[in-house]
């Protein structure tokens, strides 16, 4: 009886104050459209890139994306201490659950760079990691300018998130009071 009561309750709560964030957009590579600045930290290791330039490592940069899975980008980086300013061209693919992956070429050093991303914030946020062996970094994106529509978006997907912990917090309330009842 506790259990059909609560699951009621829920259902009952959930309707009045809304249900739990449900992917609010499309992922595929047209969500990345603009311009988004980042920054990347993480270790070159000696099997990479040999034991003079092995040690921490660290990025920011403007990467444009078209939408069409092609990239660009220009970056600052230290390499364990030395300065270098880069260009990089690549490619991405955005798969429907908003991850993906990136490849990247880095003109000035003739490397490539493979990574692995998920899509946050209605597309206004890229969270990445080299997925090759022997460099460790991760990648926060943002996106320079998102337009008053984008900002809606998430303003309203936060507004939802906000909903969706006070009906849980509700239903368990209304759960343990049920409880003590019996």
């Amino acid at each position: 009886m506790r259990h059909i009561a609560t699951i009621i309750a829920f259902a009952a709560l959930s309707l009045v104050f809304g249900t739990p964030y449900a992917q609010a957009c499309d992922c595929s590579n047209a969500l990345l459209k603009g311009s988004y600045g980042y920054t990347g930290t993480g270790a070159l290791l000696a099997a990479y890139v040999g034991p003079t330039d092995a040690g921490p490592f660290a990025e920011v940069g403007r990467q444009t994306f078209d939408g069409k899975g092609h990239t660009d980008a220009i970056a600052t980086l230290s390499a364990n201490g030395d300065i270098s300013q880069v260009t990089v061209e690549g490619t991405y693919t955005v798969k429907s659950d908003c991850t993906g992956t990136m490849t990247l070429n880095i003109v000035q050093f003739g490397s490539t760079v493979d990574l692995n991303i998920v899509i946050d914030e209605d597309g206004n946020e890229i969270r990445a990691i080299v997925s090759d062996v022997n460099v460790i970094e991760s990648r926060v994106y943002r996106k320079q300018f998102p337009s008053e529509s984008e900002k809606r978006v998430s303003a309203s997907r936060d507004t939802r998130n906000s909903n969706s912990v006070e009906s849980s917090v509700v239903a368990v309330a209304v759960t343990r009071r049920d409880v003590l009842l019996t």
